[in-house]
């Protein structure tokens, strides 16, 4: 029986971005604490070199951009919201999806309709669910305007590839849908030399805004800073406009050391690159590991591509956990992160069914239990073989473990 359900609310209780664990590189801290001592505020939407360095970081990945057309914000929650009120209308996101997205458009009063994703990933709807879902919601008299939507997935971890995100933006397109893609994971894909990466604002420019959390690879994430880059054309002239108006109502400035830290980083010198390519391999290793340990045990999950996270759907060893009083995504929720010593939020927490036992795994608790733990992890040549990575992993197999040969001593004879 539950005893203590404070906490569990749909938007009290939104889980965080998976953090790296990781202690913050050297050089983003000299920079802030050189600012730190800096009275002027930053403005609102960002000032010159913050949005200059987010332009050419832009840029460099093939998204022109210029200031004019560009906003910052602490955090990217701040900027989905104003983007959600200067839009109006009915919200679409995938099934399931980052558990930020929803709230701010029920905040706001706006329907949330979930669509199905493709089979080959998460993050992006299914071309064909999403065309049916529009016209049902306008065929109820609603309004579908705006499509969230991410091709390096929280929570899934998975990458949209090009052939499937092409279908789901002509789909859109056709619609009249804005899009929103939400780019924080991006570099962050473990494989980036055998990964097509493709951004819908390439293919649909004149109607997709790119948002970007710097705290997916950037920045830690108690360092709020994120940008928006804008459609170069009169609607998207308009609708910085108004982002920047209900950024200024909100009082939603990025702090000014921050914003220094912010406008370092996005110029990507060797020390953030070199330290994000680190991380990233990191990641990807103990992902792996992670996503062998659980499919071991005969759980589901796609293998991560990106990120530092797995998405778990426990349904095969439902058997196993009925015994032990889990009937859903809460009863999933409560018991993993008990049994494992860390969060592992359910499945209802990203918009999917309660009833589904799934689960988003991070990677950042594996790394260690201290500072010293998680640096090591870092600069040791096998990471996999520090005793306190081993003692992590090996925890989390011996849970899956357990619950897999419950749920074979469950199984009807043949």
């Amino acid at each position: 029986m539950r005893t203590d359900p404070e906490g569990h609310g749909p938007v009290r209780y939104g889980p965080p971005l998976p953090d790296d664990g990781l202690p913050v590189l050297p050089e983003l801290t000299a920079v802030l604490a050189a600012a730190a001592a800096r009275p002027r505020a930053e403005p609102v939407g960002g000032g010159t070199p913050l949005l200059e360095a987010a332009c050419d970081y832009a840029d460099r990945r093939g998204l022109p951009a210029e200031p004019d057309h560009v906003a910052a914000a602490p955090g990217a929650p701040a900027l989905l919201l104003a983007l959600t009120a200067a839009l109006g209308g009915d919200v679409l996101v995938p099934r399931p999806c980052a558990a930020w997205w929803a709230p701010y458009a029920r905040l706001l009063g706006r329907p949330v309709f979930h669509v199905a994703t493709p089979a080959e990933c998460g993050g992006v709807p299914d071309p064909y669910a999403l065309l049916e879902t529009v016209r049902r919601v306008r065929a109820e008299g609603g309004d579908p305007r705006l499509l969230v939507l991410s091709v390096a997935d929280d929570p899934t971890a998975t990458v949209a590839p090009p052939e499937v995100l092409h279908e789901t933006v002509e789909a859109a397109a056709s619609e009249g849908l804005h899009l929103v893609s939400d780019e924080t994971w991006r570099d962050t894909v473990h494989a980036p030399h055998e990964t097509v990466w493709l951004s819908p604002a390439e293919m649909l420019p004149d109607r997709v805004t790119v948002v970007t959390d710097l705290a997916g690879s950037l920045l830690p994430t108690g360092w709020p800073a994120a940008f928006a880059r804008f459609p170069a054309n009169g609607d998207g002239n308009g609708l910085h406009a108004r982002v920047l108006d209900i950024l200024t109502a909100l009082g939603a400035r990025i702090a000014a050391p921050v914003a220094a830290a912010a406008a370092h980083a996005l110029t990507e010198p060797e020390p953030v690159t070199a330290h994000r390519a680190a991380v990233g391999h990191l990641h990807a290793r103990v992902a792996a590991a992670a996503h062998a340990a659980v499919v071991g045990a005969g759980a589901l999950s796609r293998p991560p591509r990106a990120g530092r996270h797995l998405y778990v759907d426990l349904g095969p060893l439902r058997p196993a956990l009925t015994a032990r009083g889990v009937g859903d995504a809460q009863d999933l929720e409560d018991f993993l992160t008990a049994r494992l010593g860390m969060p592992a939020p359910g499945g209802h927490r990203f918009g999917d069914d309660l009833g589904a036992l799934r689960v988003r795994l991070s990677t950042g608790p594996l790394l260690g239990g201290s500072d010293a733990e998680r640096a090591e992890c870092l600069t040791a040549p096998a990471p996999l073989e520090l005793p306190h990575v081993q003692r992590a992993l090996n925890t989390l197999g011996s849970v899956f473990d357990d619950l897999r040969d419950d749920a074979q001593r469950w199984e009807p004879p043949r």
